[in-house]
């Protein structure tokens, strides 16, 4: 398991190591870390269509978390990573340079706090007293402390475990804890046997709002544009399909068994997941409402945000004036 002192301590030695991803790419080979959401891109994934229109050698490697992808990305192992808000803000703020080029998801209904069957919560107003978990460092993790603190409660009121999601579905499942805030294949799991209590929407629409996005260090930013571009637009090519083709994602489809192959579940389970997703076209997330417009840009100033309750959580030392160095339209806005 990864932890906050092996994150930073992961951070803190990987400064120095971030200028592999240039040489990496020269090589035209790239190492990229992605989850098991459920997203449409992940086809290209299973079927190869990132290597062929980058025409680079990708090893894609799958992780629990963000905070895990962070750490890599620190080590020099990862040059691309797919993450969410609250790790990359926590990053960022200890140090790292990374570059969100382009969102793969906004808040939406794909993650959620689920309460078990049993555990005696029936609303918000049933969470004093209870045992609740998320991932450490991740959006799940920022957006269950958020709520907390939204309904005036704090630590000593509802207890917080910070354990990696398959723990968090085993404890779950043996009745150690009342509810979990989750994205699948947890999600699906929690699900059977209790009800989702609150969404990520609905954090957001109380002023926490979350993104996961696919970052690159600097380094590789600066010196492979055009991979990017390609990157983001193989995943462009996807998020259209999945909104004009419904029923080339349905349960039965072959991108469905493709999803389920590569990220486990059913193909049911994972067209049924796809349907949480909030997705962005190329020219919403060129705005300056998410990664346009630079120091205006909204995802920049959900970082800094993030970062700011992170600090009074505890989980970083310090906000940085500004967060819109790590966030760049080019990529999207070049594949429109």
């Amino acid at each position: 398991m990864i932890t906050r002192r092996t994150l930073f301590a992961a951070l803190a030695a990987g400064t120095a190591l971030l200028g592999a991803g240039g040489a990496l790419a020269a090589d035209k080979h790239v190492t990229v870390a992605y989850q098991t959401d459920a997203l449409p891109s992940s086809v290209a994934i299973a079927n190869g269509e990132f290597a062929k229109a980058t025409g680079t050698e990708i090893d894609f490697r799958k992780f629990d978390s963000g905070a895990e992808i962070f750490a890599a990305i620190a080590s020099g192992d990862v040059q691309i990573g797919y993450v969410g808000s609250s790790p990359f803000a926590a990053a960022t703020s200890r140090g790292l340079d990374v570059k969100a080029f382009q969102l793969a998801s906004i808040s939406g209904t794909d993650e959620a706090l689920v309460v078990r069957d049993g555990s005696g919560i029936a609303s918000l107003n049933d969470l004093k007293g209870k045992k609740l978990a998320a991932a450490p460092v991740s959006t799940d993790h920022y957006q269950l402390l958020a709520l907390i603190k939204s309904l005036g409660l704090g630590e000593k009121d509802v207890e917080v475990f910070a354990i990696p999601q398959p723990e968090i579905v085993a404890a779950y499942n043996r009745g150690d804890i009342d509810g979990g805030f989750v994205w699948d294949p947890a999600l699906t799991e929690l699900k059977k046997n209790g009800k989702v209590l609150v969404t990520s929407k609905d954090v957001a629409e109380k002023g926490s709002p979350t993104f996961s996005a696919w970052v690159a260090t600097g380094d590789f930013a600066k010196t492979n544009p055009d991979f990017l571009r390609s990157f983001a637009g193989v995943v462009n090519k996807y998020y259209a399909s999945f909104a004009k083709e419904p029923a080339a994602w349905g349960p039965e489809s072959d991108n469905a068994k493709a999803l389920a192959k590569l990220l486990g579940g059913t193909p049911a389970q994972q067209a049924s997941a796809l349907k949480n997703l909030n997705l962005l076209t190329p020219e919403a997330q060129a705005s300056e409402a998410w990664l346009g417009g630079g120091e205006k840009a909204g995802a920049a100033q959900i970082l800094k945000k993030t970062a700011e309750f992170l600090k009074d959580q505890g989980k970083v030392s310090r906000v940085l004036d500004s967060y819109a160095a790590f966030v760049t339209p080019d990529a999207v806005a070049l594949t429109n």
